[in-house]
């Protein structure tokens, strides 16, 4: 078997084909709504992270499953055209995931996901000179024992794992073991944890599972993370916001990004929070992806909003 080149990013994970639904607000229940036209897009967690840093510059790696349909082949397109070196797993006869995206007028989403059981990635679709061949592994745990084996084979050959996690899937405490940069969404450490605080959960996950930081990413409040010995915040930026869907996503592309290029933390931070911010501005997971010398330019120029944490040790 040929091995595959070396490159800077493999992600494994979700993908997923949008269907993006603009609307005034959200519906009420029960009622009925006329809309003006839907936009289908890729998109899912892992695979809008890989684009993302493939557009920057980075090399990228993605490994995923799809379905033998037309969303499938729109996926093929767009790794295609990015440069994304893709290894999908195909399942015939299978439709390949899809979400349905409602975008309220303020930008907010609301996202209904359907997707077959048969295309849940499992170990044994991987190959591990996919993943070690990479100088970062990123994963966002829903497939979570394909998610832990690639993370596992990843810290045996002292390569750094960034995780993106919003649930709490069954068996994540054993992939968490081996995540060395845990980004999540808001409600995750204080579910995770069992704990009110955010800032405690962030510290407590650090503490039970050994990362080298633990992160929660909080919309217009930005981030916070804790590296062990000081938490960190970067505000958001305060932009015109058309829709968040792949914010997050993004957030994490902006991260790597900077680790991988080995910036300092709150530089990282900043970079991945105007990275988001400057997605927020166009519609879909991948629409807003901007240029590295954009995302420097709204850091330098764009105000943020107030900051959401008082850290006094932290020199803003």
């Amino acid at each position: 078997m040929t091995v595959p080149s070396k490159v800077d990013l493999v992600g494994v994970g979700l993908n997923a084909t949008d269907t993006l639904i603009p609307l005034p607000e959200y519906p009420a229940r029960g009622s009925k709504v006329e809309f003006r036209g839907a936009t289908v897009m890729p998109g899912g967690q892992a695979a809008t992270t890989v684009v993302a840093c493939q557009t920057w510059g980075l090399s990228t790696r993605y490994v995923g499953k799809l379905g033998d349909d037309d969303a499938a082949r729109l996926h093929h397109d767009a790794f295609a055209r990015a440069g994304v070196d893709a290894r999908l797993v195909t399942v015939p006869n299978a439709a390949s995931p899809q979400s349905l995206i409602i975008v309220d007028g303020g930008g907010e989403r609301t996202v209904l996901c359907r997707r077959d059981d048969r295309l849940v990635l499992q170990p044994e679709d991987l190959r591990r000179e996919w993943v070690v061949n990479a100088r970062a592994l990123h994963v966002d745990g829903q497939d979570t024992a394909a998610a832990t084996l690639a993370a596992t084979w990843a810290r045996e050959a002292g390569i750094p794992v960034i995780a993106d996690l919003d649930i709490v899937f069954p068996g994540v405490d054993a992939l968490i073991e081996r995540v060395d940069y845990l980004i999540v969404s808001r409600d995750f450490p204080c579910r995770l944890m069992r704990e009110d605080d955010l800032e405690t959960a962030l510290r407590a996950m650090r503490a039970r599972y050994g990362c080298a930081l633990t992160a929660a990413t909080l919309g217009q409040e930005g981030v916070l993370a804790w590296d062990g010995a000081r938490m960190h915040h970067s505000a958001a930026f305060r932009v015109p916001v058309v829709d968040t869907t792949g914010a997050g996503d993004i957030f994490h592309a902006g991260f790597i990004y900077g680790l991988l290029n080995e910036w300092p933390l709150d530089r990282q931070l900043d970079f991945a929070c105007a990275a988001a911010a400057l997605n927020c501005m166009a519609t879909g997971a991948r629409g807003g992806i901007r240029s590295v010398a954009a995302i420097e330019k709204l850091i330098a120029t764009c105000t943020r909003y107030d900051a959401a944490f008082s850290l006094p040790s932290q020199a803003k």
